[in-house]
């Protein structure tokens, strides 16, 4: 890099600081006017191999039809029946842990998910998250 900094440049830049413009925040790659096609799924009640069969099967089923957004509801593990055999982690069964940890081990899933994160509490707050999806490119 030089130290010669044009003097076209340095009033350029003067002009931009002392101005009002704004930059465009392109981390809000999910904020833009475009409508997101969103889908849920609630795994209430499910085993933790039910769970993860539904979820792959729900996540690339999705993909395939162009869904954007996914809401898993997993549950907050209040009711898992683990808490009584003392042969089980109080939390390793339980699928609001279980399942995001299973997708993100998942090679051919994570292929195709942009972001997972936590739910708002509308959605499910700590009993759910999202899956937010790339974008299908055969899918025109």
């Amino acid at each position: 890099m030089t130290d010669n900094i044009s003097d076209k440049d340095k009033k350029d830049w003067e002009k931009f600081v002392s101005g009002d413009e704004k930059l465009p925040n392109k981390d809000n790659k999910f904020q833009r006017k475009t409508s997101l096609k969103i889908k849920s799924i609630d795994l209430h009640g499910y085993t933790l191999d039910e769970a993860n069969r539904s979820i792959e099967n729900f996540i690339t089923k999705s993909y395939e039809d162009g869904i954007n957004k996914l809401i898993v509801v997993t549950g907050k593990g209040l009711h898992s029946q683990n808490e009584k055999d003392p042969y089980v982690s109080k939390n390793l069964s339980i699928l609001k842990y279980s399942v995001p940890e299973f997708i993100s081990n998942n090679q051919s899933l994570m292929k195709i998910i942009y972001e997972m994160k936590d739910a708002k509490i509308e959605d499910g707050g700590e009993g759910a998250f999202y899956i937010l999806l790339k974008k299908n490119k055969s899918i025109k």
